[in-house]
C-alpha cells in the first residue's frame, strides 16, 4: 500500500467526486480511476460505489478512510519531527483535549514555550477522554488533557492545580432554577443531558454517578452530548438538564443557568502521555515546561 495511493483515495473519499479529486491531484481522471481500481483488485475489496454524478464508501472503503486518515497524519507528523534542527527548535506539537476552562493552565506553558521558540505550533485535537487516549495510543497526538487515574503500566500523569466543578446546567424557566443548590434526589424523576463519557466505560465521571446515586438504566436520560456548547441549546429549549462542568458556557445575560451540586464533587485534571514515548525536541521542551509548572 503507498502513501501516494491511499493520499489519492482519501482525496476522492474527501471530494466525493473523480472529476474534483482529480483535479485537486492534479491528475487526469483516467490516471486517478486506474489507480484506484487497482488498489480495489490489489486487496479484492469493492471500496467505492460509484455513481454517475458522485462516488459513495463502501464499508471496507469507510474504513479504509478512517485509517488513511490516522495513517497519513501521523507520517505528517513523524516528517515534522525529523526535519527540526538542534540550533533553532521547531515542530507540531498537538494535544487532545476535552472541554474545561482550566485548560488554560496548559496553554499558559504553551505561550511561554512559544515566547522562547516561536517555530513551535500547537494543534488542540477536541475530543472527550476515550477518543483522547484513542487518538494518543497511536501516536496521532503527544499529549492528552484528561481525568481519572489511568493505567500506570501504560501512561504517565501530571496533575494540573486546579479542579472543575460539577454543575447542573438549564433553563431558566425550570423549577429547579429557583434553588441554590441541586441535590441528587432531585434529578431522580428529571430529563438529564449527560455526556457521551459519562455514559460509557471512561476515564471520568464516575465521580458523577456515585453523586447521583442511581444506576443509569433508573434515570431518565434524555440525551447525549459531546461538546456543552451544543448540550446548552438543548436545555436551553427545556428538553433537559444537563450535568456538566463549570463555567464553560458564558451564561451571563441568557436564558440558561448553572446551579452547583450539593454535596460538591470536583473532577482532577491531568495532562497524560504514553510511558516509552519517543518525543520531537519541541515536543521535550513543552514536556520540561509543563513538569517546571506543575510538579
Amino acid at each position: 500500500m503507498e502513501l501516494r495511493v491511499l493520499h489519492y483515495f482519501l482525496t476522492v473519499a474527501r471530494e466525493g467526486n473523480f472529476s474534483r479529486a482529480a483535479e485537486k491531484l492534479h491528475l487526469s481522471q483516467p490516471t486517478l480511476s486506474r489507480q484506484i481500481k487497482d488498489m480495489e483488485d490489489e486487496y479484492g475489496k469493492m471500496l467505492l460505489i460509484r455513481e454517475p454524478r458522485r462516488v459513495l464508501l463502501t464499508e471496507d472503503g469507510e474504513l479504509l478512510r478512517r485509517r488513511a486518515e490516522e495513517i497519513l497524519s501521523l507520517v505528517e507528523k513523524t516528517e515534522g519531527e525529523l526535519l527540526s534542527n538542534d540550533r533553532s527548535i521547531s515542530g507540531d506539537i498537538r494535544i487532545g483535549a476535552g472541554e474545561s476552562v482550566n485548560f488554560r493552565l496548559v496553554m499558559q506553558v504553551a505561550k511561554e514555550i512559544r515566547n522562547t521558540y516561536p517555530d513551535i505550533r500547537f494543534h488542540i485535537i477536541s475530543g472527550d477522554g476515550e477518543t483522547t487516549l484513542h487518538r494518543l495510543d497511536r501516536g496521532l497526538i503527544d499529549f492528552g488533557y484528561v481525568y481519572g487515574d489511568l493505567d500506570p503500566a501504560k501512561y504517565h500523569q501530571l496533575s494540573l492545580p486546579a479542579r472543575d466543578r460539577w454543575v447542573v446546567l438549564m433553563n431558566n424557566q425550570d423549577e429547579l432554577a429557583q434553588k441554590e443548590t441541586i441535590a441528587s434526589a432531585d434529578l431522580h424523576n428529571r430529563p438529564l443531558l449527560l455526556s457521551r463519557q459519562t455514559l460509557s466505560p471512561s476515564t471520568h465521571g464516575d465521580e458523577l454517578l456515585d453523586w447521583l446515586g442511581k444506576p443509569l438504566e433508573e434515570l431518565h436520560i434524555a440525551g447525549s452530548y459531546t461538546l456543552l456548547y451544543n448540550a446548552s441549546l438543548m436545555a436551553r429549549e427545556g428538553l433537559g438538564c444537563a450535568l456538566a462542568f463549570e463555567n464553560i458556557i458564558n451564561t451571563k445575560g441568557s436564558d440558561i443557568c448553572y446551579r452547583p451540586l450539593k454535596p460538591e464533587i470536583f473532577a482532577q485534571p491531568f495532562i497524560a502521555w504514553k510511558k516509552n514515548q519517543v518525543f520531537s525536541k519541541a515536543s521535550q521542551k513543552f514536556l520540561e515546561a509543563l513538569k517546571n509548572s506543575f510538579l
